[in-house]
This record gives C-alpha cells, sequence and structure tokens, in this order.
C-alpha cells in the first residue's frame, strides 16, 4: 500500500500528490484518497515521475473510460487515447498540437459530454537560461462562482451559452495562426452544442462558471452586444489572479484536472528550437447540468 500524501497548494485549487509512483498500479486505499484528493482540489501536482505511454494509460482509466480526440492526425501512434502536445517538427510534418490552448478553456467543452478530466505528462520542456518556458496556469470557475454577488448569480441562472471548436479555430485565424484549420470531416464530429452557463458538478455538487475565452462563442437569447459584453466580463472575473495556479513544468511532471470546475491556459513564451512535448489523456464526462 502506498502512502499517499497531499499538500494543498495556498489559494483555491491545487494539491502536490507526493510519495507515489504512477508506474506502479495503485492499491483500491490509495486510489480512493487520489479520487477523493481531485474532486477536492480540482488539480493534482506528480513530480518526478517516469511513465511509458502504456503506464500512462493504464493510470489514467482507473478514473474511468478515455477518449479519442477529434484532432486524430495528433494523437500517439501506438495508443489513440493519447493526444501529443508538441511543438516539435519531424519529417516536415507537426507531431502535436503546437498551439498548447492559447486562451483560455476547458477541455471539450464543445463537446455535448465534455471531457471530466485530463491528465498531462511532461516529457521535454522548453527552457532558455536556466528557467522552464511554457508554464500552465489553472483557474478555480468554482471559487469564481462563489465570489459573485447575489444578483450576478441571479442573473446567470438559467442562461446557456454555444460552445464550439470552430469557434478556437477561427480565433486562431484571426490572430495570425494561417495553418490552424480543422477538416469537414472534424467539423462534422463536433457540431456546435448548448450548455448552462452555471454548472454542478455531479459528484460534489459545487457550482461553477462554465463559460471559456477559447470554445464558447455566444450566449444563447442575448442580443450580440450584451453577450459579448456579459462573456467578456465572466471570462475576465474566473481567471483572477486570486483564482489562479500557475505551473512550471518539469520533466516528469504529471498534472491531473478537473475540467468541470476549472479553466487553463498554456502560455506561449518558446519557439523551436526550443522544444516541448506532453502526452495528454483525457476521460470521458456527463452532459453538464
Amino acid at each position: 500500500m502506498m502512502s499517499i500524501q497531499v499538500e494543498p497548494f495556498d489559494g483555491p485549487i491545487g494539491a502536490a500528490i507526493t510519495s507515489v509512483d504512477l508506474s506502479r498500479d495503485l492499491d483500491a486505499a490509495s486510489f480512493a484518497a487520489l479520487e477523493d484528493a481531485w474532486n477536492t482540489y480540482s488539480v493534482l501536482v506528480f513530480r518526478e515521475q517516469t511513465l511509458t505511454p502504456e503506464q500512462l494509460v493504464r493510470f489514467s482509466r482507473r478514473f474511468g473510460p478515455l477518449e479519442i480526440h477529434v484532432l486524430d492526425q495528433y494523437l500517439h501512434p501506438a495508443h489513440p487515447e493519447i493526444l501529443v502536445v508538441s511543438n516539435v517538427i519531424e519529417n516536415g510534418r507537426q507531431i502535436g498540437v503546437a498551439d498548447a490552448g492559447r486562451y483560455w478553456h476547458s477541455d471539450l467543452s464543445y463537446m455535448l459530454e465534455p471531457s471530466r478530466g485530463s491528465i498531462l505528462y511532461a516529457l521535454e520542456i522548453p527552457a532558455a537560461g536556466g528557467r522552464a518556458l511554457g508554464d500552465t496556469l489553472w483557474a478555480s470557475a468554482a471559487a469564481a462562482y462563489e465570489a459573485l454577488d447575489e444578483p450576478t448569480r441571479r442573473r446567470l441562472d438559467g442562461l446557456e451559452a454555444a460552445f464550439s471548436l470552430s469557434h478556437r479555430f477561427e480565433k486562431l485565424v484571426k490572430d495570425g495562426d494561417e495553418n490552424a484549420a480543422m477538416t469537414d470531416r472534424q467539423k462534422e464530429k463536433v457540431p456546435e452544442v448548448v450548455h448552462p452557463v452555471v454548472r454542478t458538478h455531479p459528484v460534489t455538487g459545487r457550482k461553477s462558471i462554465f463559460v471559456n475565452e477559447g470554445h464558447t462563442a455566444r450566449i444563447v437569447g442575448l442580443p450580440e452586444e450584451e453577450s459579448r459584453s456579459l462573456l467578456q466580463r465572466l471570462w475576465a472575473h474566473c481567471t483572477r489572479p486570486a483564482f489562479t495556479y500557475r505551473h512550471h513544468w518539469r520533466p516528469g511532471d504529471v498534472v491531473m484536472w478537473d475540467n468541470i470546475p476549472t479553466q487553463h491556459i498554456a502560455i506561449c513564451d518558446y519557439a523551436l528550437p526550443q522544444r516541448r512535448l506532453l502526452h495528454r489523456t483525457t476521460l470521458t464526462g456527463s452532459r453538464p447540468y
């Protein structure tokens, strides 16, 4: 039996998990402790891990079935459950998702059943001057909801928002990424969906703001200007420093997060020949309510 130690971070989100080797099978008590920490702290950080793709998939599956990402050109060739996140180019081809999530988002929130959570394993991390680059920030959209005044909560109650992966790619093109594109087949697989603006966690019952800059296109039923104004206010509120945790990556890090009460963004402050390579698994979720 492993001795799982949970060390919460300062602030409303995140904890470090020590004294655990994720390459080994977890006993029932250790797994239960991890699952409880995940539901409580939303973001879990494991340092100094060494995982094969098989071990990463096996650990991930303990928490539930895994998604196969719609961007299938970036799937691991032997393990399609793994999405490759990388700026590396081999034989003239981008081997992974290169933009690394430059907008605040919740993974797969554009799906009818958004992902429950994600697990990201760092293999190569860019650096300059002895400092790691490519940090990731997570924000607690649950803490953000709880900080709202009562009139704003009442205003949000019952509102719905439209989500679209195409919306994200359109933003990338507008921001100068000429290579950002989805195939017609991929667009057909992920049509626009509608979710509640305030989402309830199916395990904890905690409510959170469920709109994000990367995937939310508009508030359903509101005039365009009013929708844009409300979304921008909510995005700015959710990502206030008081609600965030910033992770400085090291090779061997594993970070696991709950996509329901969190949003995240990757800082793109590096470029080749500085290499970034990570493997991500994604847990299937359920219809938001």
